[in-house]
């Protein structure tokens, strides 16, 4: 698989990473990918705080304007339901959140996005 250029441009700018640093940057991270594979360890985004940074960020900036939607409406369509029950079973599944706490949590994220 090639490397998506537009997806990495679009992330590394969200860290104020320019045309010019972005060789710089990646190869950094490459530098530390190297470092944990000789040490036998896999390498991990969140272990880089800028990459992390970088990454969170464009999730957040991405998701920003699906979550708006889907908790905006008072009656979702079959597409946005379907968006709001994927989240809300995350949070159950993978952060144990109860579904009246999932729900409240997307209410209350939805109403911060929408000011």
């Amino acid at each position: 698989m090639d490397p998506d250029e537009r997806l990495m441009r679009s992330i590394e700018e969200q860290i104020g990473i320019s045309k010019n640093a972005k060789r710089a940057f990646r190869e950094e991270i490459l530098i530390r990918i190297s470092a944990y594979a000789r040490k036998g360890k896999r390498f991990d985004y969140s272990t880089h705080d800028r990459l992390r940074e970088a990454i969170e960020k464009k999730l957040f900036a991405d998701l920003k304007d699906v979550v708006k939607i889907t908790t905006s409406n008072k009656t979702p369509d079959e597409h946005q339901l379907k968006k709001i029950n994927e989240v809300t079973k995350r949070l159950i599944e993978e952060h144990q959140y109860c579904p009246v706490c999932a729900n409240e949590l997307l209410r209350y994220v939805g109403s911060l996005l929408n000011r």
